[in-house]
């Protein structure tokens, strides 16, 4: 703290002044009292309490004599020094995932939020951008230097639930940075330092992280079939925190009616699969846990259970183990000569034909028949996809690939060579032949059929499930379409089939025209089920910008407390009465 103007100390003469006339005022005025009836009561009242008579008696010249020196102090000028933002502008990365939601008594995002508008004065008059993560990122202020502006679109901040994406953000910023002294504040739960690009000499970064010793356990995994006139769901569970945790697992249907409740006790960091039988039938499971844990988003999951599954239909070339491998599912299996398969209706199809991808009806494709397969070697990397909740192919050895389909999403390689992919319209591409592979002998194998019989029934009994705010072609015919919650709570609108972009809160839907009505669910990114210890820290420093240090006065405060000693002076005053 410190003066800048020093030259109005002499002003402290006049509280001397008002001092000395205290001291030597005339202290007693005479007066008849035409009795001393109440002269002892009087006194004993007064001994009683001195220190508060004489406050009551000497309440002005108190007042007066803090006006004055409040008065003398506002003159010269006392302020605090408060470092500004290095850089000669500010750029906010904001991360707006489901995990920002976790905290102790509030939330990671809701403390980022009171940080950022903290540090609003911090800027002074540097341009300030604000970047929001997702799969799209979004700046929603560019070069703001208007201090309501900033503040406002902080208060407007809300979480999207979507997978952070934090590279894409930071090729946006990176946009914004060019060739100007930044500093770069990046406000998310946890990030690794060799995540942070440092080549610039003219960037620093200043990352604000959760707070650490947050406690999660989650559901990671929830799916559901009907099978034999009754549903089968397998769950997963994670118990991401040191000590063991006592769950209240309960499943319950889309109208909220309960189907079962169980008790499950998981060890510290364990993750374990549970599977349930003979539940009824239902078109929806929701499954939802009760655990004293500090992320509540990941405590509940919504799966599609299929009604009227479609049949599958193997072709004659197929090996045995792949029939082998659908039948231990309980689904009604059968081999259809090759010719046959494409005159097929509500069938999957398993097969080696190319050209049989024309189809409308879902496609399993495992091998080709129009190229040569080439050798590899290596270990079988998954990318994070449904397909793989259930199964890992890490120790699956493949001998042999063919080659991948150009504008096809590769979900898994080995050897760096696409191994299995997924079409456009959601066909399923392996890209080997079983014989070629051990994985018949892994029990991946079967829970992998599992999932993409699954995945391939969406488009025939619901929309299919989808991440929060996700854009995607989907089945339907153009047309008036509108999305609403269970209760009838109206989202949005839409008219053509690409135009569908799914709602931010997790949960289960419907979408609606005047004809069709379908269901679907938003699930969060498998990613935003686990959470991590907080990391802050400062990367990089600014060349060519400096750190300023600006003094932020304290004349303004003491004006207004001066302002509130008048009024009370003026109402001292008033209960004494003016004329004395």
């Amino acid at each position: 703290m410190g003066f800048s103007q020093l030259t109005f100390l002499w002003t402290i003469i006049f509280p001397i002044i008002v001092l000395l006339y205290y001291f030597f005022r005339k202290k007693y005025k005479e007066q008849q009292v035409s009795s001393t009836l109440f002269w002892e009561q009087i006194m004993q009242e007064t001994n009683v309490s001195p220190y508060l008579k004489h406050l009551q008696r000497n309440a002005l010249f108190y007042l007066q004599m803090l006006a004055l020196l409040l008065f003398v102090l506002a003159l010269i000028n006392p302020y605090t020094k408060t470092k500004e933002i290095s850089g000669e502008q500010v750029i906010w990365i904001v991360d707006t995932s489901a995990t920002m939601l976790a905290g102790k008594e509030q939330s990671t995002f809701e403390k980022h939020r009171k940080e950022m508008l903290s540090l609003v004065n911090a800027i002074g008059e540097r341009p300030l951008t604000i970047i929001t993560t997702g799969n799209e990122p979004k700046a929603i202020l560019r070069q703001e230097t208007n201090v309501k502006r900033i503040e406002k679109a902080i208060d407007e901040l809300e979480v999207t639930y979507e997978e952070e994406q934090l590279p894409k953000a930071i090729e946006m910023a990176n946009a914004f940075v060019g060739d100007l002294p930044t500093t770069i504040y990046l406000f998310t739960d946890a990030v690794s330092r060799s995540d942070l690009p440092v080549e610039s000499d003219h960037v620093k970064w200043i990352v604000k992280g959760a707070e650490s010793g947050l406690k999660n356990v989650a559901i990671t995994r929830f799916a559901a079939t009907n099978a034999n006139g009754e549903t089968v769901a397998l769950l997963q569970l994670k118990n991401e925190t040191e000590t063991n945790q006592t769950v209240r697992l309960s499943f319950s249907d889309q109208n909220g009616e309960e189907l079962l409740e169980k008790t499950i006790t998981l060890k510290s960091k364990e993750e374990a699969a549970y599977t349930f039988e003979a539940l009824p039938e239902r078109d929806a499971l929701i499954a939802m846990i009760q655990v004293n844990d500090d992320y509540e988003e990941d405590n509940s999951m919504v799966t599609m259970v299929g009604s009227d599954p479609y049949q599958i239909a193997v072709g004659q070339d197929m090996h045995k183990l792949v029939q082998i491998g659908f039948q231990s599912l309980g689904l009604d299996v059968k081999i259809v000569p090759d010719g046959q398969l494409k005159s097929l209706k509500d069938t999957i199809v398993v097969t080696n034909r190319t050209e049989l991808l024309e189809r409308k009806e879902p496609i399993v494709l495992i091998g080709r028949n129009d190229e040569t397969e080439s050798e590899v070697s290596g270990k079988v990397e998954v990318s994070e996809d449904e397909l793989f909740s259930f199964s890992s192919l890490e120790d699956v050895y493949v001998s042999a690939v063919y080659p991948p389909f150009e504008n096809f999403k590769t979900i898994a390689k080995v050897d760096g060579k696409p191994l299995i992919q997924r079409s456009p319209k959601g066909d399923i591409i392996i890209l080997t032949d079983i014989q070629l592979t051990d994985w018949p002998l892994d029990p991946s194998f079967p829970l992998f059929l599992w999932s993409v019989q699954n995945e391939l029934m969406e488009g025939k009994t619901s929309l299919g499930i989808f991440t929060p705010n996700e854009r995607r072609a989907v089945a339907l015919v153009p047309e008036d379409w509108s999305i609403y919650t269970p209760d009838g709570d109206y989202i949005s609108s839409f008219e053509q089939p690409h135009e569908f972009r799914a709602p931010a809160k997790p949960g289960f839907y419907v979408v609606r025209s005047e004809e069709e009505e379908k269901p679907f669910i938003v699930q969060l990114p498998q990613k935003e089920r686990t959470i991590q210890d907080g990391t802050s820290f400062e990367l990089g420093r600014v060349l060519g910008g400096q750190e300023e240090v600006r003094n932020e006065s304290l004349a303004k405060w003491i004006v207004l407390i001066i302002l509130l000693l008048l009024v009370i002076e003026w109402e001292v005053q008033r209960r004494r009465g003016f004329a004395n």
